[in-house]
């Protein structure tokens, strides 16, 4: 009897034992499960918090363009830019002006000599002596034919020639006027083989093609002037996108070579044919053409805005993106200590003036407050 006593005090003890073990592990259990939740979110005390001067916001709805991305060139108008050319052949005797000289419509830009100009001038001399001779021949000849003096055939032989001279005379004061060669100072006797070429527009100079010497002939280009007093943009849009236009949508443009910032056009102009590279051309006008100093021929990158829609948003400053995947740092508590965050995984979409769309809000709710500038330091930085 005492045996049997002795044996179940002894299994309840080991009973008891046990339980207390299984109890005691379980309780472990769970300390390491908390330990490991409070070690999976990222802390940062206020002391931290403050020197690194991070920022905590809010996700907001805001309004995003949609746009169609783009290239092309700043370019003027063809009436702003005039090629120089020479009316007759000849040798350039003068060339004061160089690359970037400002001119005036009508000043002299260069002085061509050819001895032709003299034969010219003396032709003119000739056919203009003749003329008054003719003149004063061809109204007698009418005043007696009115009286029936003289006969229909003098009259009229008398009327072609003074008819034919006359088209001599005006055809070669034509010639010395495009020459810039007065024709009054011809008829006073003063005859030049110099001829002075003027500026057919105001604007700069960016091309002079001669030197002093040079031989030019009508179809040779002597210089080129520029007016920059209205520039556009030339742009190239693909024709996939093309049925997205329409006159007076915005335009976000920058020049990458030369500046970061970014200006705004206007679509003014959409072609109406494709190029042979399935593109079409584009023609806008810039809001402030004196915001930069832009010149022709500048490249650029441009966006066209073609709709504007909603969408939930954070400062681009607090995704951190890490072979491909995007993360934000959610708060997840707030203690005297500092704050705990936990790494939140998410979709982004367009940017838009240091914002950027969530296209999801699996796992976010507006309430929820994001850590807006040091993320990268917390995520990026490990």
């Amino acid at each position: 009897m005492q045996r049997t006593i002795y044996n179940i005090l002894t299994l309840s003890l080991l009973v008891t034992f046990f339980s207390c073990g299984d109890k005691q592990s379980e309780n472990g259990k769970v300390e390491t499960q908390k330990e490991e939740t409070a070690d999976s979110r990222i802390f940062v005390s206020k002391v931290q918090f403050e020197r690194s001067k991070m920022a905590m916001g809010s996700i907001v709805s805001m309004s995003f363009p949609i746009t169609v991305k783009t290239s092309g060139m700043i370019d003027v108008p063809p009436e702003n830019r005039a090629e120089v050319n020479a009316t007759m052949g000849g040798y350039i005797k003068t060339v004061p002006l160089l690359i970037g000289d400002k001119v005036r419509r009508g000043q002299a830009l260069v002085t061509i000599e050819n001895p032709d100009f003299i034969t010219l001038q003396q032709d003119y001399m000739e056919v203009n002596g003749k003329l008054e001779f003719l003149k004063s021949e061809y109204l007698r000849q009418k005043t007696m034919m009115e009286e029936n003096i003289t006969s229909q055939k003098s009259f009229l032989q008398s009327e072609s020639n003074y008819k034919t001279t006359m088209a001599q005379y005006n055809g070669l004061r034509k010639q010395l006027t495009l020459l810039n060669i007065s024709p009054a100072q011809v008829e006073n006797g003063n005859m030049s083989s110099v001829a002075t070429i003027y500026a057919p527009i105001s604007g700069s100079i960016t091309k002079v093609d001669v030197t002093r010497g040079t031989y030019v002939s009508p179809a040779t280009s002597i210089m080129e002037i520029i007016d920059n007093e209205h520039i556009h943009l030339e742009l190239s849009v693909f024709e996939k996108d093309i049925m997205k236009l329409k006159k007076g949508q915005e335009i976000n443009f920058k020049v990458p070579e030369s500046s970061a910032n970014i200006f705004k056009a206007e679509v003014h102009l959409i072609g109406t044919s494709i190029e042979e590279n399935r593109t079409i051309k584009i023609h806008a006008h810039l809001k402030n053409e004196k915001e930069a100093h832009f010149l022709p021929g500048m490249f650029v990158e441009a966006e066209i805005i073609t709709e504007v829609s909603e969408a939930n948003a954070i400062p681009e400053t607090a995704v951190v993106a890490i072979e491909n995947i995007h993360s934000i740092l959610r708060l997840n508590e707030e203690t005297d200590e500092g704050y705990y965050f936990d790494s939140v995984s998410v979709q982004v979409g367009n940017t838009n003036k240091g914002n950027i769309a969530l296209t999801s809000m699996e796992g976010l709710t507006i309430e929820n407050k994001i850590l807006t500038k040091g993320t990268f330091n917390l995520i990026g930085g490990e």
